[in-house]
């Protein structure tokens, strides 16, 4: 089935004027809060609206949260915290006023960022701990279970207990690492990396190595599927999607593509309960592609200028949020 012979879903999209690129999308429960490169957040609930002024004085650059709020990094050197009932809170804010390069939150209420080589975790309690990385931090990832963070930098990736007096162990590979996941189960560490590749480390039971290559873009988006069994990535002319079903993961595997077309994707989402992937590309399109039968269904045409940066699902996975660089938005409200 093809993406015009299958029925589409634009209709059931409403339009939200978000006003200025789309930095991330995030739910906070049933409200949708959208993080803007004018340093602000729309908030949009159920016939209203609300627009907050989160960075007054920069841009937001990076943005991470949870169900009960979206933390935001800016080039202003501050992590301001909003709820979804529009309070904002001023969390932590870097020496001189650094740019906060990474965003991570975990789900027990701590919060880590980045501003240079400087690495600080924040936990529910608000004590605070730091670490210089060997470089410039790019990316932050709390691991799904237990208070550790990994931090992407150059030539591998820092694997860091924030309480313990331990040093960070260091992953090695070398090269510029732009970003980090943990797989759901927490038994890989997945780095993005500028030489337009993925390199992953199987934390158990060998340190084994894997190098996922073959891009002709850097991978700027990444998702698990709701089972932890694929990874999904953007980079290409279609989603690369990674089985990680087996203990070695993709070693010796090749990748699933899916939503193949003539522009690059730019974001993924994988539902957080069915075996769909949400794909946004550069063009603006957006599909929807089920993993059973490689099905695909239309969420918006291509829309010149106006590429995917944001795309999130809510917890039931009856929404589809998404946000271009233009500053158009939208949501997308499944039928039945």
């Amino acid at each position: 089935m093809s993406a015009t012979a299958a029925p589409s879903l634009p209709s059931h999209v409403a339009p939200i004027e978000a006003g200025a690129h789309v930095t991330a999308a995030h739910w906070l429960k049933d409200t949708l809060a959208l993080a803007l490169g004018d340093g602000g957040v729309l908030l949009h609930r159920e016939g209203a609206d609300e627009r907050l002024a989160a960075h007054p004085e920069g841009a937001i650059l990076c943005a991470a949260g949870d169900a009960a709020r979206l933390a935001t990094g800016g080039d202003d050197g501050r992590v301001v915290e909003i709820r979804a009932d529009g309070r904002l809170t001023e969390i932590a804010a870097a020496k001189g006023g650094a740019w906060i390069d990474a965003l991570a939150v975990h789900p027990d209420g701590a919060v880590a960022y980045s501003a240079g080589r400087q690495v600080s975790a924040r936990d529910a309690k608000g004590r605070e701990r730091t670490f210089q990385a060997p470089s410039s931090a790019r990316g932050l990832a709390f691991a799904p279970k237990g208070y550790r963070l990994a931090v992407a930098h150059y030539n591998g990736a820092s694997l860091w207990y924030p309480n313990h007096e331990t040093p960070p162990e260091v992953i090695e590979w070398k090269g510029s690492h732009i970003d980090v996941t943990w797989s759901p189960d927490g038994r890989f560490v997945i780095t993005t990396m500028q030489e337009n590749a993925l390199h992953g480390w199987r934390l158990q039971p060998d340190r084994g190595h894997m190098r996922m290559s073959g891009y002709p873009g850097k991978v700027r988006s990444t998702a698990w599927s709701a089972d932890g069994h694929w990874l999904a990535t953007s980079g290409a002319e279609a989603a690369i999607v990674w089985p990680f079903d087996s203990k070695e993961g993709p070693t010796g595997k090749a990748p699933r593509e899916c939503g193949v077309r003539p522009a690059r994707v730019a974001r993924v989402a994988f539902h957080p309960k069915a075996p769909v992937l949400a794909i946004g590309y550069e063009d603006g399109c957006i599909l929807l592609v089920r993993f059973t039968d490689a099905s695909e269904l239309l969420v918006r045409p291509a829309v010149k200028g106006s590429g995917i940066s944001a795309l999130a699902w809510d917890a039931r996975g009856a929404r589809l949020a998404f946000g271009s660089a233009d500053g158009q938005a939208g949501l997308l409200t499944l039928p039945g």
